[in-house]
């Protein structure tokens, strides 16, 4: 998966991220929806407890975010178990967005930390 650069003026920025307590509004937000999504499935609260028949059901994804993964499987030479939690991650990725839908962008994401792992965050 190709990144493109950090432009220098955004590393040298001094504008201030995202804050906290927006952070954390989001965060209880998505549990809240995850909450919603398992009521009715016993011994299940968040998208990383999901099995595999559940994910094929909750983890819908279009003909382009498809073709993100199988690319992204194909170059990263990924597991079936990897694709599994590239799904699960990008499904919180939306969730966090307030998304109903897993768009190409927060498989993109998903697909990101997932390399980050491979790589032990260290390069």
């Amino acid at each position: 998966m190709e990144v493109t650069p950090v432009a220098f003026s955004e590393l040298s920025s001094r504008s201030q991220g995202e804050p906290s307590e927006v952070i954390r509004e989001r965060v209880i937000k998505a549990r809240e929806i995850q909450a919603e999504r398992y009521k009715s499935v016993e011994g299940i609260f968040v998208n990383a407890q999901m099995s595999s028949k559940q994910l094929r059901e909750i983890c819908r994804i279009s003909n382009v975010g498809e073709n993100l993964l199988k690319r992204a499987m194909e170059k990263l030479n990924l597991s079936a178990r990897a694709y599994d939690r590239i799904l699960k991650v990008s499904r919180t990725i939306a969730d966090l967005a307030g998304n109903a839908d897993i768009q190409p962008e927060h498989l993109a994401e998903a697909i990101h930390y997932r390399s980050l792992d491979r790589e032990g965050w260290a390069g």
